[in-house]
């Protein structure tokens, strides 16, 4: 008997831990399943008759799929298309996307056997023995036994016209799940997911996680040992699933503990927070973690207040903007904060301002997504009361609601494009919080932005990323006030602070007059490493001329530097030395230095005196 388990992922990079979560349970308490399950994985941008040839031709005797709101509408279209090809083959489903309506699912496609309902561990591994028994009894040939399917709990199946619901099955004890990734091959070049809670004590209507409010922890123990495999290995990421990780203050702290004790100085840990929720000794001790080891996403989601209530969120907004400015602080955490349009008594202008206010607490990712509704949540139910228009088909997002048009969410669309290209891309951090002193609020450009865009049809296209910077400029040319030539300096500064331009910006100063006296620091640069003076450290066995092809120096007429610059031109002008080996591990900036024309050029006056 073989049972083939099928993930259908968004991306190539992402894999799906519920699978192997179903499949480590499986052969853990039950070894001689080991030969009897397979897995694979596909995604979403996978043409489907290619999909379904790769199924067919593992010849499996029972088929599971995963299904959440980016696969649904692909499986479904599999699960027709595979019984057409292998009639005789039983078909379950699992998951967020069908748990919460599984009668619907099952009246709407007869071709399925059944739907395994919540956490679904113990009940595949029960699945999976009822089918084994079954093939030892009559092969594949199977003839649903309702009596022994009706023993197992968590499903919802059918037999001929018939469904059947069975008892709810009880939430599963965390630490009995064995550990997923004792072999790392399947994950390479992959995110690698991993769980230490369940549940969430928190009711947000529009969140699945508010149904279980039990949470449920790991065994620490076992969780140190984990990590401690993740930090063996040098896994590039771990990103935990823990729906709000800090909701327990202790099992948080020892995590984040041991991550600072056993560091390599390499693995980067991702997690989903509730930021007012920490307190003094946990950002001690974030504060002191290495640069890029941990990143945190903070559900922001709105700061209106009365949509807050509403949605049935607990959240202190002054709270939180302390907080955010306390993780700032130690310039160590990439902070990722999310806000939803389309919630309830949240109209445009309020959006405005909720965007604004999440905007100025700086986040390096500022995320805006939109409502989607989903089956199982509070917010479905109140879709009638709140007037919620949304998609007939997945991701079910938000079209319109009492509060805000249609027309007002395609703007926010276009918004958010914006937010994507020039704040979350991390490129342009020079550049944007100059023209931002001419906007009311920050919001303000960024509408301002896509108007622009819109009005030069640039949304059409998919411009290369030099191209944006020239759009950028052609931008600043309209905002009245705004220097075209100090744009220009900010620009040049945004490009070399990303990376070492093979092709000069047409914006950029001529360099042309400056070129002698940029070769002479690198020449004097290889001079003072006899006395331990020189600037960059990580070039010792380079000479000049590949000094200069690996770095790049710059001159800059305008203030443009440190946290309040002034934007007027200097009275001397300042040299930025750009080094690429370095990098802010946050944002990845190339590490810089400001050098004097003084600095530059005392060493070269008095060699030409010399002569």
């Amino acid at each position: 008997m073989k049972f083939l388990l099928i993930a259908v992922n968004s991306k190539y990079i992402h894999t799906n831990p519920a699978l192997f979560s179903l499949y480590s349970y499986a052969i853990h308490y039950q070894p001689e399943l080991k030969e009897h399950i397979s897995l694979a994985e596909y995604t979403i941008n996978q043409r489907m008759d290619e999909i379904l040839s790769a199924i067919y031709k593992q010849k499996p005797d029972v088929l599971g799929f995963s299904v959440y709101i980016w696969n649904v509408s692909m499986v479904f279209s599999l699960v027709r298309e595979i019984k057409k090809i292998m009639p005789g083959v039983p078909i379950w489903l699992g998951g967020p996307e069908v748990s919460y309506r599984a009668e619907e699912v099952l009246d709407s496609y007869p071709e399925l056997t059944g739907i395994m309902l919540g956490e679904g561990e113990q009940t595949f591994l029960e699945v999976c023995e009822y089918y084994r028994e079954l093939y030892q009894q009559c092969g594949n040939a199977f003839v649903n036994d309702v009596a022994a399917l009706n023993e197992i709990k968590g499903l919802h199946f059918r037999d001929g016209s018939e469904l059947y619901k069975t008892e709810d099955r009880e939430l599963t004890d965390l630490s009995t799940i064995p550990f997923l990734y004792h072999d790392l091959k399947p994950f390479e070049h992959k995110i690698i997911y991993y769980e230490t809670s369940r549940g969430c004590p928190f009711r947000c209507s529009y969140c699945l996680s508010s149904i279980d409010k039990k949470v449920r922890l790991r065994d620490m123990e076992m969780v140190k040992k984990e990590l401690q495999f993740f930090l063996d290995s040098k896994v590039p990421q771990v990103k935990f699933i823990d729906r709000t990780f800090n909701c327990n203050h202790r099992h948080a702290m020892e995590i984040w503990q041991y991550i600072k004790d056993h560091d390599n100085g390499i693995t980067n840990f991702h997690f989903e927070i509730a930021a007012d929720l920490l307190n003094e000794e946990e950002l001690c001790l974030l504060n002191t973690l290495r640069p890029g080891a941990v990143q945190m996403e903070i559900g922001v989601q709105t700061t209106n207040e009365k949509t807050l209530q509403e949605i049935r969120r607990i959240m202190d907004v002054e709270k939180l903007r302390t907080i955010v400015a306390r993780l700032h602080r130690g310039n160590n955490i990439h902070l990722h904060l999310d806000l939803i349009a389309g919630l309830p008594y949240e109209d445009y202008e309020s959006f405005q301002q909720s965007f604004s206010d999440v905007y100025r607490m700086h986040p390096e990712q500022l995320q805006l997504g939109f409502l989607k509704v989903l089956s199982g949540s509070h917010m479905k139910k109140m879709e009638k009361e709140y007037g919620l228009c949304y998609t007939s088909q997945p991701p079910y997002e938000v079209l319109c609601t009492n509060w805000i048009s249609y027309e007002q969410i395609c703007q926010l669309k276009q918004i958010e494009e914006m937010v994507e290209i020039y704040y979350n891309s991390n490129q342009f951090t020079y550049t944007i919080p100059y023209l931002e002193q001419f906007f009311e609020t920050p919001f303000a450009l960024y509408e301002a932005l896509a108007d622009f865009y819109e009005k030069k049809h640039y949304f059409i296209n998919t411009p290369s990323r030099m191209h944006r910077y020239h759009v950028l400029l052609e931008f600043a040319g309209e905002v009245s006030a705004c220097d075209p030539e100090l744009v220009k300096e900010l620009l040049t500064m945004d490009v070399y602070l990303r990376e070492n331009a093979k092709s000069r910006p047409e914006f950029s100063a001529d360099l042309s007059a400056d070129k002698e006296v940029i070769n002479y620091f690198y020449r004097m640069e290889v001079k003072r490493r006899e006395t331990g003076c020189h600037i960059l450290k990580n070039y010792e066995e380079y000479d000049a001329r590949s000094m200069v092809r690996m770095t790049h120096m710059e001159p800059f007429a305008y203030d443009i530097f440190g946290d309040n610059p002034t934007y007027r031109k200097r009275e001397k002008r300042i040299f930025v030395l750009y080094d690429y080996m370095e990098r802010n591990p946050l944002t990845y900036d190339a590490k810089i230095q400001l050098l004097s024309e003084e600095e530059i050029l005392q060493d070269y006056d008095a060699k030409k005196a010399s002569l």
